[in-house]
C-alpha cells in the first residue's frame, strides 16, 4: 500500500493548478493573441509562456528545493525527491484557434510515483484534482470509469488516427475491432475516460507533460493506465492507454502486435 500524499501540498496544488486554468482565459479567443511555431513545428503562446511562469513561481516559492519541469522553459532540478510537471495549455492548437477542449495540466511524482494529477478544462468550466490515496475531488457529482466490459460497445479515442503517427497495423486493428472511434483528443480524452464518457483514450508517443497527471487520475477513478507494452512508469516519448479497466488487456493485445 503505497503512502498517501500530504493533503497540504494536495491542497496547495488544486489551489495554483485553478488559478492557472484561470488564467488561461485571459488570451481565450483573443484577437491578439500571438503564436509562434517552436523547432518541432507545434503551436506555443503568450498564454502557454505566462502561464507556466505562474506555476513555476508558485511551486518555487513553496517548496524551492523540488524539481520543476516544464514544456516551455528548462527543467530545474531540485534536492528532494518530488518532481513537478507541468503543462500550462494542453491542445495548443485548439486554445490558438478558439476552440473549447484544451486542458491546463499538473502533476507532482515522489518517492513512491505519481501522487498528484489535476486536469482543468478552463473553457468548459471542468475540473478533476486527484490525490494518492486521497481520493478525486472534481467539477463532477461524482467520479468514475464506466462499466463498459468488451471493446465493440466502446468508445476509443485519440488525439489523431493519423499514419505514420498511429502504426498502421494497430490502426488497422482498432478500426476492426467495431470499437466506435473518435478524435477527442489532447487532456480532453483522458478527462473523458475518467468520468465515464468514454472508455478508453490511446495515443502513440507522448511526451511526459502531456500524461504525467494520468498516472494519478485514471487510478483514482477507477481505470487503469500504462503504456502500449504495459509499463506502469512514467516515460517520454511512448505510446499510453487509459481504459476503464475493463477492456484493457484486450486493447493492449490489439496494440501489442
Amino acid at each position: 500500500m503505497q503512502k498517501p500524499v500530504e493533503n497540504d501540498v494536495f491542497q496547495y496544488a488544486k489551489m495554483i493548478a485553478a488559478e492557472a486554468a484561470a488564467l488561461t482565459l485571459d488570451w481565450f479567443q483573443s484577437h491578439d493573441l500571438k503564436v509562434d511555431l517552436k523547432p518541432d513545428n507545434t503551436e506555443v503562446t503568450d498564454a502557454d509562456k505566462v502561464v507556466e511562469e505562474y506555476l513555476r513561481t508558485a511551486i518555487s516559492k513553496e517548496f524551492p528545493d523540488d524539481t520543476i519541469i516544464g514544456e516551455e522553459s528548462e527543467n530545474f532540478s531540485g534536492k528532494t525527491s518530488r518532481r513537478w510537471i507541468i503543462d500550462p495549455i494542453d491542445g495548443t492548437a485548439s486554445f490558438a484557434r478558439g476552440v473549447p477542449l484544451f486542458s491546463s495540466l499538473l502533476a507532482m511524482i515522489d518517492e513512491s510515483g505519481p501522487a498528484i494529477g489535476i486536469i482543468h478544462l478552463p473553457a468548459l468550466d471542468e475540473f478533476i484534482a486527484a490525490g494518492r490515496g486521497v481520493g478525486i475531488t472534481s467539477s463532477q457529482p461524482t467520479i468514475s470509469v464506466s462499466s463498459v466490459e468488451n471493446i465493440s460497445n466502446s468508445c476509443v479515442s485519440s488525439s489523431s488516427f493519423d499514419v505514420p503517427w498511429w502504426p498502421e497495423n494497430s490502426l488497422l486493428k482498432i478500426a476492426a475491432s467495431g470499437a466506435k472511434t473518435r478524435t477527442w483528443g489532447d487532456g480532453y480524452g483522458y478527462f473523458l475516460v475518467a468520468t465515464g464518457r468514454i472508455e478508453a483514450m490511446i495515443d502513440p508517443p507522448l511526451y511526459t507533460y502531456d500524461v504525467a497527471p494520468m498516472l494519478t487520475i485514471i487510478p483514482e477513478a477507477g481505470g487503469r493506465i500504462s503504456t502500449w507494452d504495459g509499463k506502469t512508469e512514467l516515460e517520454d516519448k511512448v505510446g499510453w492507454v487509459a481504459t476503464n479497466g475493463l477492456i484493457h488487456d484486450d486493447l493492449l493485445s490489439l496494440l501489442s502486435s
